[in-house]
């Protein structure tokens, strides 16, 4: 069919939106004015910035910042591709960051690709089409060639919650090694022998990570580190760890660790609720530690020790590398690695009781 084209004033709907055109008409004023009371106020007499936005409150103008920055070839908006949006360690990360962009007057996006490789891609296709200043992601798989693809084409890239390796990429993370080995450490030497691990999948980098830590401790305190009982979950939830528990119901009491080390704080809440529902005392029967810190870990029902990390501050710290990667010419790459620090509460507090058979772990439902 024939006619002029929709233009990008017109909407769906056939609603067309006003734009600087109809606030000139309206104002009695050029176009070049209307533009000047948008971007140059300061070079326009007060009675006539008055004229034109009196023009554009009658008609309702809405600036399409959109099309200007596309224009301008420079968005004012930032992205982060979080890992996992139910995870409240994610939203702390997000937070920082969006702290860091509103100083910078700038917007964030938030896009949670939910652990899956094939909506992490979708996303990031659809930020570079969008011309977004620059991405922060927690990538599923750190080494994925979008990664690299995307600053060649001329958006930044910055990996948060991960390490790379080399200098391709400013990142920012935390010692994962060191706060497993922090959380072992403290279980021996409250006297437990007999030690689980609970996490995974092992594809994680920082359940890795954390196991390792974790056996470096075992090793350093002269034990033997294939002594580590590891019960491998498909995800770090809170499910997740309620089904370890049962799984660690099932082992022979003398065989049945006294302390337990989560790969993160949503598994340890859930292996706690399992405790709570079947008579396990924590941490008289089962010690737990777990990891993040989220803000949930002091207010459970026993309150949780747990390896802290600076989730805030990683996630603005993580934006300032991106802004200044955006502003600068010859950028260098930084890596950021921030040290965690072991929270002591309730849940790992005293000795194991020596000389006591743990109650059956299995009784009574896991909720």
């Amino acid at each position: 069919m024939g006619g002029a084209p929709v233009s990008d004033q017109e909407q769906a709907g056939g609603h067309r939106q006003v734009g600087v055109k109809d606030v000139a008409a309206a104002a009695g004023v050029s176009l070049g004015t209307v533009s000047n009371v948008l971007n140059r106020p300061q070079v326009v007499s007060a009675r006539t910035r008055l004229r034109v936005e009196a023009a554009m409150a009658d008609l309702g103008f809405v600036r399409n910042e959109s099309a200007r920055h596309l224009r301008a070839g420079r968005s004012s908006t930032l992205a982060y591709v979080l890992l996992d949006g139910a995870n409240p360690f994610f939203t702390d990360v997000a937070q920082g960051i969006e702290e860091a962009a509103e100083a910078a007057d700038l917007s964030v996006f938030l896009c949670n690709s939910d652990n899956r490789a094939e909506r992490e891609l979708s996303y990031l296709t659809r930020l570079e089409q969008h011309r977004v200043q620059g991405i922060l992601i927690t990538p599923a798989d750190p080494h994925a060639a979008i990664l690299d693809e995307l600053p060649q084409r001329g958006t930044p890239v910055v990996i948060v919650d991960r390490t790379r390796g080399g200098d391709t990429h400013c990142s920012v993370a935390v010692d994962d090694v060191l706060g497993g080995e922090l959380a072992l450490l403290h279980l021996i030497e409250n006297g437990h022998d007999r030690i689980g691990l609970v996490g995974g999948p092992l594809s994680l980098g920082q359940v890795r990570d954390r196991k390792h830590g974790a056996e470096r401790a075992l090793a350093a305190t002269g034990r033997d580190p294939a002594a580590l009982l590891h019960v491998e979950t498909a995800a770090l939830t809170v499910h997740e760890g309620r089904q370890a528990g049962q799984r660690l119901a099932g082992l022979p009491t003398a065989t049945r660790p006294t302390a337990v080390f989560c790969a993160n704080d949503l598994l340890a809440l859930g292996l706690l609720q399992h405790c709570v529902s079947t008579g396990i005392r924590v941490p008289e029967d089962l010690a737990i530690v777990g990891y993040d810190d989220i803000e949930f870990a002091a207010a459970a029902a026993v309150p949780l020790t747990s390896v802290r990390q600076p989730r805030r501050k990683l996630g603005a710290t993580a934006a300032e590398l991106l802004l200044r990667e955006t502003r600068e010419t010859g950028h260098v790459h930084e890596q950021v690695l921030f040290t965690p620090e072991l929270v002591v509460r309730t849940s790992s507090q005293g000795p194991p009781r020596r000389g006591i058979t743990n109650p059956p772990m299995g009784a009574g439902s896991a909720g």
